[in-house]
């Protein structure tokens, strides 16, 4: 399954590779693209494991960039 989100606020191109690395080391996740200037991330899961993937996406993200607003496409 694929979930495209929104990173409204990122604030440089050090913590979109961050995120993008972060994400993409989650077990499950096939891959993880996070392009910083149009703050899009988008990553792809196993259908079953993917509210769980997406937790711990959010969770990574709010770490590297607390001030992000999250929104799903």
């Amino acid at each position: 399954m694929k979930k495209t989100y929104m990173l409204d606020g990122l604030c440089c191109a050090n913590c979109a590779a961050k995120i993008e690395r972060g994400i993409a080391a989650i077990d499950g996740v096939s891959g993880a693209n996070l392009s910083f200037l149009t703050t899009k991330l988008t990553f792809e899961a196993e259908d079953e494991k993917i509210d769980e993937i997406t937790k711990k996406a959010k969770k990574i993200i709010r770490k590297i960039e607390p001030d992000v607003d999250i929104k799903e496409l």
